[in-house]
């Protein structure tokens, strides 16, 4: 617990401009755009199944 306090007092600007940044350098501007939609699709295929699992719990109740 207080090293989870510390961790997230040690996060500012310019942290994150520079892991932005690396980022950047590594994967470049036309690939993040790709990158964020796969993230986006399996967010929501997670989603969706954990729905699904939720109704079927649901009906054998």
């Amino acid at each position: 617990m207080i090293l989870s306090n510390i961790f997230l007092g040690m996060i500012g600007a310019p942290q994150i401009i520079l892991i932005v940044v690396v980022v950047l350098l590594l994967f470049g501007g036309k690939k993040i755009p790709e990158l964020m939609r796969g993230l986006g699709s399996g967010i929501k295929e997670f989603k969706d199944a954990s729905k699904e699992e939720d109704t079927a719990s649901n009906k054998k109740e």
